[in-house]
């Protein structure tokens, strides 16, 4: 059979030795070196059999060093013999649970609406189920099967605020159910996402207007009640969140009464404890919002001093704790909606621009390798703000 481009499968086999340790058979390694040597796109052929493979004692076949036997998944390597081996399936990606490859989703405010939206294809979001209640300003989680809204208030606002831990599957579109409680209730709690567990940090309690920084802690492989693991370094509401493999990140908020603030907070996944102050955002900035790529965490949009709407996409980088920077710009200036982050592109749906105070309706897309302005792809079934975001 014809030879074939084997960039994928070489890049497999390149994790195989990245991943190898002293209990590695030394010559399961000198196979795999072998393939990467001479993995330069014309030495494997693909055969449907072992009887098609090439004669080795025919000159011709020298140059043929791997060969791959469609009905067995099996690996063959020329050591002047056809020798065999299976390579095990390459490890699972140990990303965040922050970057969906399938859909993103807005869920709440001022119903209990739960709508999704392609990430691999654009257009418009359809409504797809309801929360258990419906609320306004609630945090958004995700885990690799079920999407979580945690907190929020009634909409005929001001109120003391809803604990709830809303959960709804990926796998099938229906209703979500409540499965645990936050420590405190409160309104404008945003969520970061681990492997393992959701986090819903800061947030206010309307009737007596007094602002939290508590970081609670749930998790996802079982329904039960949050708790409380660590505190942000100023308490505040209505922040950014953005979530890399290892650390949760809280930026910008309001202090309330206190100016807004610039701040990005860190705290660790794999231990509980507080946050510190790692950088700050280019200014003050109040319900913005957040998305993350593998390498570095994103504030889009949001509230400027002076209660105006910015455009603005800044970076911040995960791997060192740095300020962030002006990378690009929404396509309208607006704050408090939802956002989601595919593997490769950040997404800005719904909120409100003042002046003059309006709700939008507008699925903003953002590439994260290009640097570019974001497009408009979509839009929600209705114009709407302060919502929870998820991606799966």
């Amino acid at each position: 059979m014809a030879g074939t481009d084997i960039t994928n499968l070489l890049e497999i086999i390149q994790r195989k030795i990245d991943a190898a340790d002293s209990t590695s058979a030394t010559q399961d390694l000198l196979y795999l070196l072998s393939a990467v040597r001479q993995g330069d796109g014309s030495s494997l052929e693909l055969y449907d059999s072992t009887g098609a493979f090439p004669d080795l004692t025919d000159s011709a076949a020298d140059t043929e060093m791997i060969a791959y036997k469609l009905d067995s998944d099996r690996l063959y390597f020329n050591v002047g013999v056809w020798k065999g081996k299976t390579l095990p399936p390459p490890p699972p990606p140990t990303g965040t649970q922050a970057q969906g490859t399938n859909y993103g989703y807005f869920s709440g405010t001022p119903t209990n609406v739960i709508e999704k939206f392609s990430f691999t294809s654009d257009g418009n979001s359809s409504n797809i189920g309801s929360l258990s209640v419906a609320r306004n300003g609630p945090a958004g989680q995700s885990s690799t099967e079920n999407g979580y809204s945690t907190g929020g208030d009634a909409p005929a606002a001001p109120a003391p605020g809803y604990n709830i831990i809303d959960k709804f599957p990926f796998a099938t579109d229906t209703n979500a159910s409540d499965v645990g409680d936050l420590t405190l209730g409160r309104v404008y709690p945003r969520g970061n996402s681990s492997s393992t567990s959701g986090y819903s940090s800061g947030g206010r309690n309307q009737s007596t207007n007094t602002v939290v920084n508590i970081t609670d802690k749930f998790p996802f492989s079982s329904d039960t009640n949050a708790s409380d693991t660590g505190d942000l370094t100023v308490a505040r509401s209505g922040t950014t969140t953005q979530s890399s493999t290892d650390n949760g990140y809280v930026s910008g908020g309001n202090p309330h009464p206190s100016p807004w603030g610039n701040i990005i907070d860190k705290f660790p996944f794999a231990s509980d404890t507080n946050s510190t102050d790692v950088g700050d955002l280019l200014g003050t900035n109040n319900h913005g919002f957040g998305q993350n790529s593998e390498t570095d965490g994103y504030v889009s949009g949001g509230q400027a001093p002076a209660s105006a709407t910015t455009d603005t996409i800044q970076k911040f980088p995960f791997s060192s704790d740095a300020n962030s920077t002006d990378v690009a710009n929404l396509t309208v200036d607006r704050y408090d909606g939802a956002y989601q982050s595919s593997s490769t592109s950040g997404y800005s749906s719904g909120g409100y621009t003042n002046p003059p105070f309006a709700n939008r309706d507008i699925i903003d897309k953002f590439s994260f390798s290009a640097g570019t302005d974001a497009t408009d792809v979509g839009d929600l079934t209705a114009t709407r703000a302060a919502g929870a975001g998820q991606q799966y």
